[in-house]
């Protein structure tokens, strides 16, 4: 079996709080339909290290020039205050790259301000933190397709708002095939509810 992976943006300002629960399960065997199937690397512009929003300063492991779409199984685009500033542009064309070669992109917080501004919503449905922020972003025109639901996944792209990290992930692992859905369903109602009934649930459907 050949490893596929997966690749988590990095920047300034990274919201830490926001990919934590997809990067962990993600690179973590345990429950997986094929363990080892995935691994998580991080990826910037530079290999200069990033200080997240809470302090942590993190090396990536690539850098995003090298990195081709053909070698990803999907994108993941956490929020960070430097998406609201107009920066990671760079990080928005290659959402557009990844998409266009049919690989899944996913984008939380502010990181679907990046793809509003990048045009990337305006014929998919899609989420983020509030249609009036998106509205803000110049050129934007998909509106129509926004939903207030906690994530959203649509045609490979997955978007989320800032409130909606285990939603953010849960689709994540739909998209990427993680789990059997009836696990999927357990370990979800057991991080939403925080009810032992879901643990339950979650070891039967180990069985």
């Amino acid at each position: 079996m050949t490893t596929q992976t997966v690749h988590l943006a990095l920047y300034d300002t990274l919201a830490d709080w926001e990919f934590g629960y997809a990067t962990a399960r993600i690179n973590s065997p345990a429950f997986q339909k094929v363990p080892g199937r995935y691994r998580v690397q991080t990826v910037a512009a530079t290999l200069d290290p990033i200080t997240t929003m809470g302090g942590l300063r993190v090396l990536p492991d690539l850098v995003l020039a090298d990195l081709d779409p053909s070698d990803s199984a999907m994108l993941i685009l956490p929020g960070a205050d430097s998406w609201a500033e107009g920066g990671n542009a760079e990080f928005a064309e290659a959402a557009r790259r990844w998409l266009e070669a049919g690989v899944p992109v996913a984008a939380i917080c502010g990181a679907t301000v990046g793809l509003a501004a990048e045009g990337l919503l305006d014929d998919r449905a899609h989420g983020g933190n509030a249609v009036e922020e998106l509205r803000s972003v110049p050129g934007y025109r998909g509106s129509a397709h926004f939903s207030g639901e906690r994530a959203v996944r649509a045609g490979g792209l997955i978007t989320a708002g800032a409130a909606g990290a285990l939603e953010f992930a849960r689709e994540i692992f739909a998209e990427l095939d993680l789990y059997e859905p009836a696990v999927l369903e357990a370990w979800y109602g057991l991080f939403r509810t925080g009810d032992p009934a879901w643990f339950g649930k979650l070891e039967a459907a180990l069985s």
